[in-house]
């Protein structure tokens, strides 16, 4: 395996990722990956990767715009939109390399991307196969129930706030990405979760250093303007392997399971980790590996010889 530093535009900003490449000489199917909320392209995603890699596959795995290695600012803005587009521009990279097929293109995303490859299988052709994990589905309805109502609406009155003073001043104010709050005073977070912190605290100390444990205020308004499930059921003509967390009470495993029965796809999965939640996905290297290996089956399935949904029919007949 080879791993090549490569960049490319998105919207004029300056997009920056990690090209991993088996042996051989190619044109290899190719899988592009991006993380959730605040990821940096170390943090996990090359443990799935090089289980792709393994199968034969090459892996682009990126970090959005005003993340990581990327150019951008804000620094920590996270617009779901434009991470959208940053997958789309990342397809059109790979179309341009000789050593990646162009036809066998693949996406992959957890947490946050994984409500976003939904969205980008189902507007890009050029994406032929898709892995979502633990997606988010409908960011409103999240952010209130992992909030409760009491410090939900606290958190809308964030928002409002964060409006007047970008309006007044031009600034962006921040917010942390995670934390249980010790008292009713204590700061607002994203994700009012401490089992999230020591989880990114940790694969920050270990592969992660770029990553920063914040993000805009606004990021949160995005992310509760966001809704990925009326896209899900738009997927008609591609293969879709969802991996659920049984016990994910962050990104909501009754979303993600409703999300997946509106596939329309006939060619479609289903994948339960059993007693895993959210963040032990990340933290337990046994559930890590066995989403890896099920997502590399998949690829390995509907991506290597590209079949089209009618032979993919026949298979399971």
């Amino acid at each position: 395996m080879s791993v090549r530093e490569v960049e490319f535009d998105s919207c004029g900003t300056r997009i920056r990722a990690d090209l991993m490449l088996p042996e051989g000489t190619g044109p290899f199917p190719v899988v592009v990956m991006a993380g959730g909320w605040c990821y940096v392209k170390e943090l996990r995603q090359p443990q799935y990767a090089e289980e792709f890699v393994k199968r034969g596959f090459a892996a682009l795995i990126f970090d959005y715009r005003y993340m990581g290695a990327s150019d951008g600012e804000p620094r920590q803005h996270i617009d779901p939109w434009a991470q959208v587009e940053d997958y789309q521009n990342a397809v059109t990279w790979v179309e341009n390399q000789p050593e990646l097929d162009a036809s066998r293109i693949g996406a992959w995303g957890i947490s946050y991307s994984g409500g976003h490859v939904l969205i980008l299988g189902s507007i890009d052709p050029r994406v032929k196969v898709i892995v979502s994990n633990v997606p988010v589905m409908n960011g409103y309805e999240t952010m209130w129930r992992v909030h409760g109502t009491e410090r939900f609406r606290k958190l809308c009155d964030l928002i409002v706030e964060d409006r007047r003073h970008r309006m007044k001043t031009g600034e962006y104010t921040y917010m942390g990405m995670s934390g249980t709050p010790a008292n009713p005073a204590a700061p607002m977070t994203t994700w009012p979760f401490d089992e999230v912190r020591v989880v990114f605290e940790d694969l920050k100390a270990t592969q992660a250093p770029r990553h920063e444990h914040r993000n805009t205020v606004v990021s949160v308004e995005n992310l509760m303007k966001y809704d990925s499930s009326p896209y899900a059921a738009r997927i008609i003509n591609k293969p879709v392997q969802m991996i659920v967390a049984k016990d994910d009470d962050i990104t909501m495993w009754d979303q993600e399971i409703a999300a997946f029965d509106s596939i329309q796809s006939p060619v479609k999965e289903l994948v339960i980790l059993p007693a895993t939640d959210h963040m032990t996905l990340y933290s337990n290297l046994t559930a890590l590996d066995y989403a890896a290996k099920a997502a590399g089956s998949w690829f390995t399935r509907h991506l290597t010889e590209n079949p089209t949904i009618a032979n993919q029919i026949g298979q399971f007949s």
